[in-house]
């Protein structure tokens, strides 16, 4: 099980973290990350991820103002997120996917970027 939280209204410019806590290890998954599906759309889309041994990819749209970060002892995924835009409001997903190609989602945090 995923449970996000974090999300909210900010104004352009501003920054929101996302958390997502998970009840099983995060540590013993293929990848975790976060993705996002802004209004209208039909498809959720990769915002970022950490891959098994460490590695992480994120979204072009989100590179430099975005961090993708991780606490194995806490198993909890975290999306810190600065420079917010306008664009970047989206309902934000955390994802887990485990060595059998099993996926997980949690329920989903609004984030609003508006003034």
């Amino acid at each position: 099980q995923l449970v996000e939280s974090g999300g909210g209204l900010v104004q352009p410019g501003g920054s929101l973290r996302l958390s997502c806590a998970a009840s099983g290890s995060i540590r013993s998954m293929y990848r975790v990350g976060w993705y996002r599906q802004a209004p209208g759309n039909q498809q959720r889309d990769l915002v970022a991820e950490i891959q098994t041994g460490g590695s992480t990819n994120y979204a072009d749209s989100v590179k430099g103002r975005f961090t993708i970060s991780r606490d194995n002892a806490k198993n909890t995924l975290f999306l810190q997120m600065n420079t917010l835009l306008p664009e970047d409001t989206a309902v934000y997903y955390c994802h887990a996917m485990d060595f059998k190609y099993m996926n997980y989602w949690g329920q989903g945090t609004q984030v609003t970027v508006s003034s």
